[in-house]
């Protein structure tokens, strides 16, 4: 094929986020320049085109006939783009394994265990992708993810891991203060800790509900948007936090969080955390390997009832 006649990328790169935002400071935020540089870079994909692409209204922009058919195709474009950039990575990194997961699963449960992965595939280096953004993995922006939710995620494959139960967790040395905690209307007397993302389906509310506590305020004390965060409060003695019994596992079994009620008051949490990978990358040695390790450590949870321990 001959060569393509074709304007400069960053003013492709300008005209698309601009038209995706419908706003230059928005698109130049995105960019990483000043709106100055992004309007720059629009007039002269104009001046290359021979036609605007933007009515530029009072307060406001909005796209020509000709912006309006060339978004889609640019926006295709900049997506195919960063796939073929990806897979290129993905060959180039054929031992690096990044895996895209949330700060709370990503520190409370799967990083203490990580080492047992490592040590049985010594030849892959992993990389953790702490975040809560969705990124695309069909697009090559992680290996593998790890999320919370109902499953039935389009465009990869899915493998359940496991579900959890909603479960008051402490410090030791909470019991000793006030009366304790011998039933679940005492912690009328304790501070709650809530994790504010979770509450949709397990909140306080639901659990002092369920337990029979209805003397009991469920919606005072401190929220925390991150579960790690009620986790830490939890472990500095702050006040009793409503978490999921399998990212507290390991303090528990460690004895620096307890369960000051019994199991049985423990509440099902609708959403179950699923392993998503490529469905067009079933043959890539370090994403089957890592899917083996991480269902085989899933399967003890629902077998055993509880992690094994992370050492």
């Amino acid at each position: 094929m001959t060569g393509r006649s074709l304007p400069p990328l960053r003013a492709l790169q300008a005209f698309e986020a601009t038209a995706r935002h419908l706003s230059i400071s928005q698109a130049a935020a995105e960019l990483g320049v000043t709106p100055g540089a992004v309007s720059h870079q629009i007039k002269t994909l104009e001046d290359w085109l021979g036609a605007a692409l933007f009515h530029r209204l009072t307060r406001a922009l909005r796209l020509t006939e000709a912006g309006e058919a060339a978004l889609p195709l640019m926006t295709e474009g900049f997506d195919r783009l960063a796939a073929g950039t990806a897979r290129m990575q993905a060959q180039t990194d054929s031992h690096l394994l990044t895996i895209s997961v949330s700060p709370g699963f990503g520190s409370l449960w799967l990083v203490p265990r990580l080492d047992r992965f490592r040590r049985n595939h010594p030849d892959i280096e992993v990389r953790l992708d702490g975040t809560d953004r969705l990124v695309d993995i069909s697009k090559g922006e992680a290996d593998v993810a790890i999320r919370y939710g109902m499953g039935g995620y389009s465009n990869v494959h899915c493998d359940r891991l496991f579900a959890m139960r909603a479960t008051p967790v402490c410090s030791p040395g909470v019991l000793k203060q006030g009366k304790g905690l011998r039933s679940p209307s005492d912690l009328a007397e304790h501070t709650l800790l809530h994790v504010e993302w979770k509450e949709a389906e397990g909140s306080w509310r639901t659990w002092l509900l369920a337990a029979g506590a209805l003397d009991v305020d469920p919606y005072k004390g401190p929220r925390f948007t991150k579960e790690e965060m009620a986790v830490r409060a939890a472990l500095d003695g702050e006040g009793v936090a409503l978490i999921g019994d399998r990212m507290a596992a390991d303090h528990l079994a460690s004895g620096r969080l307890i369960r000051p009620f019994d199991a049985d008051l423990s509440t099902p949490l609708v959403f179950a955390y699923f392993l998503l990978r490529p469905e067009d990358r079933e043959d890539d040695p370090k994403i089957s390997a890592f899917r083996k390790w991480i269902l085989e450590e899933a399967e003890s949870v629902e077998r055993d009832g509880s992690f094994p321990s992370p050492s």
